[in-house]
């Protein structure tokens, strides 16, 4: 076995006030350059690169195996740092190298299918594939470094607020929580499976029941579900629970928590509390639950003023009981060609819509896609709606009210981010509160939560549940950053008779509730306090807060968009000897 070397520093921390130190150092190299009686080597560890020399002066064996370095070897060195004649000034340790006196090299490297570099713009796949080389980026060290220090965060914030961080089971009953399950099966209980947890949602309202009084857990979790840029079928969750609390008492600690973050990670101080919208405010003014609120462009409601206009695309949207609604682009109408307003049209079909209507307002008149249908003097009550100026385009959706706000909604955010006028220096940090308790599943014609079956009606709404359920207001709140939901949660039902009847407006019988929630439910028959909670998307906080494109980049071993391991090739076939001890048997492939 080869001896180590005992590293004094890290490469990344040479500055000039090292000079003249004998030093000790680990790492890769990264690149080599032979210049006859020199060769200089950049050597790489987690925290930068330093730029290590040989000379012609060293022993003529420790020369020759400086000759051999290449690309990727792994190598001790000892040495002295001294002051470079020639600094780069593009490197934090670019005023000092080191001048190797002995070098231990570790292990040997074959030329990499990737450069071990930034910049090296090669394609995610093959990143996910030689992940270990990936890993060894700059970038990606500081993301797991980033991401660590959070984890820290959150331990010692929810540590200094009473909270005990308790671990829940993995394998559990499959449970209905709006996605797939993961199913495991049991090879001592043949023919059943276990579920991997989507949340730890009834395991910790019990651990309420049991007395823990405040409970958190950075929490693995689940979902077999369509992957996109922010989703992982394995991801991980800051997850917390509190008692005889009510919706203030955890949005204030949850903002405590943020400010800690932001200050201790970032470096930014935010101010709380944070501001705070109903669900209808941020329907209606941004046309999303997750509104951003770096710029303005909010939606304006259209339907008094264009109710007897003779616009069939506007008429029998409100006959059919849907909205007209806009938003004006403050000054942009030259900033928008006619194509470039086309293919807006074309890109709200993806929520339904059937097509957009804009508006250019110019000092003597306003030219519309709907000119022929519209006296001047009625664009012009059109656009004071909005306030409209000349130089502003508006643009406007006739539809059902979900399709006219995810259409507005994308467009306000798509539009304003191609502008540039999304900066990722500002932290927009809002709460969005009173949600719906219930919505209407058009494809099984049925209600489901909002939420989940646990969330607790607002109390003067509890006499709708059986009257008018869609207009009961839940006790739920989500938190937004920048048009980015960082978590949600709400105070959940602790009484028996109120869970049951949420259940029953679900159209759940007495069997399905025992079969899917018996345990829960059994243990309220035994006291269980008024009780709450939130959790946050870890990954998704981290790849904020970083910059990062996606969350995969935050993730060490992250799937791709298949669900796939690249590097590991998960999921793989498995043994019919496995299978058969499993009780399972696989259909003939079609």
């Amino acid at each position: 076995m080869a001896k180590v070397f005992k590293r004094t520093h890290m490469c990344g921390e040479l500055r000039r006030d090292n000079a003249g130190q004998a030093v000790v150092l680990n790492g890769w190299i990264q690149k080599r350059r032979n210049l006859g009686g020199l060769i200089f080597c950049d050597l790489r560890d987690k925290t930068g690169i330093i730029q290590i020399v040989f000379n012609d002066q060293i022993p003529q064996e420790l020369f020759e195996r400086a000759d051999r370095l290449r690309s990727e070897f792994v190598v001790g060195v000892r040495g002295e740092v001294k002051e470079r004649e020639s600094k780069n000034k593009e490197l934090p340790t670019g005023e000092v190298e080191v001048y190797v006196s002995d070098m231990i090299i570790y292990s040997e490297a074959e030329t990499p299918p990737i450069y071990v570099k930034d910049d090296d713009n090669v394609s995610e796949e093959l990143r996910l594939k030689y992940r270990y080389l990936d890993l060894r980026k700059s970038k990606m060290q500081k993301n797991l470094t980033f991401r660590h220090k959070i984890y820290k965060v959150t331990r010692d914030f929810f540590d200094s607020e009473g909270f005990t961080e308790v671990e829940t089971p993995m394998l559990i009953k499959p449970t209905p929580e709006g996605a797939r399950d993961y199913l495991v099966p049991s090879r001592v209980n043949p023919g059943k499976f276990y579920a991997l947890p989507q949340s730890p949602q009834m395991f910790k309202q019990i651990l309420m029941a049991g007395g823990t009084d405040r409970y958190f857990q950075v929490a693995k979790c689940f979902r077999d579900e369509d992957l996109r840029a922010d989703r992982q079928p394995e991801f991980t969750q800051i997850d917390l629970e509190m008692s005889f609390v009510e919706a203030d008492d955890v949005i204030g600690v949850q903002e405590r928590f943020l400010q800690k973050v932001f200050r201790d990670v970032m470096g930014v101080e935010v101010q709380i509390p944070f501001p705070r919208l109903t669900y209808d405010e941020a329907m209606e003014r941004y046309g999303s639950d997750k509104p951003d609120t770096r710029v303005g462009f909010e939606l304006k409601c259209l339907n008094d003023t264009v109710k007897d206009c003779s616009f069939p695309v506007f008429t029998d949207a409100l006959a059919a009981g849907g909205d007209v609604r806009g938003i004006n682009m403050n000054g942009c109408s030259d900033k928008f060609s006619r194509k470039d307003v086309d293919k807006m049209a074309e890109s709200i079909k993806t929520f339904g819509a059937k097509g957009l209507v804009w508006m250019r307002v110019e000092e003597e008149e306003i030219r519309s896609s709907a000119n022929k249908f519209f006296a001047q003097e009625e664009l012009r009550r059109i656009a004071d709606v909005f306030e409209a100026k000349a130089g502003d385009l508006i643009l406007i959706v006739a539809a059902k009210p979900k399709v006219v706000f995810d259409s507005l909604g994308f467009l306000r955010r798509d539009l304003a981010g191609k502008l540039g006028m999304l900066s990722d220096a500002q932290y927009n940090l809002l709460w969005v509160v009173d949600f719906p308790l219930y919505e209407y599943d058009e494809e099984e014609d049925r209600l489901q939560a909002m939420h989940h079956p646990f969330t607790s009606p607002k109390e003067e709404d509890i006499p709708l549940l059986d009257s008018d359920p869609l207009k009961v207001k839940a006790n739920a709140y989500d938190i937004i950053l920048n048009g980015v939901e960082l978590g949600g949660g709400s105070i959940r039902i602790h009484d028996q008779t109120l869970q049951k009847k949420m259940f029953q407006v679900l159209g759940m019988s007495d069997e399905e509730i025992r079969s899917k929630f018996g345990f829960l439910i059994e243990a309220f028959q035994y006291g269980v306090p008024p009780h709450g909670g939130l959790a946050y998307g870890l990954d998704r906080l981290v790849m904020l807060l970083c910059g990062a494109p996606n969350i995969r980049e935050v993730i060490a071993f992250p799937k791709n968009q298949n669900a796939q391991c690249m590097m590991s090739e998960a999921p793989s076939a498995v043994a019919e000897k496995d299978l058969s001890e499993l009780s399972i048997q696989l259909a003939p492939e079609v």
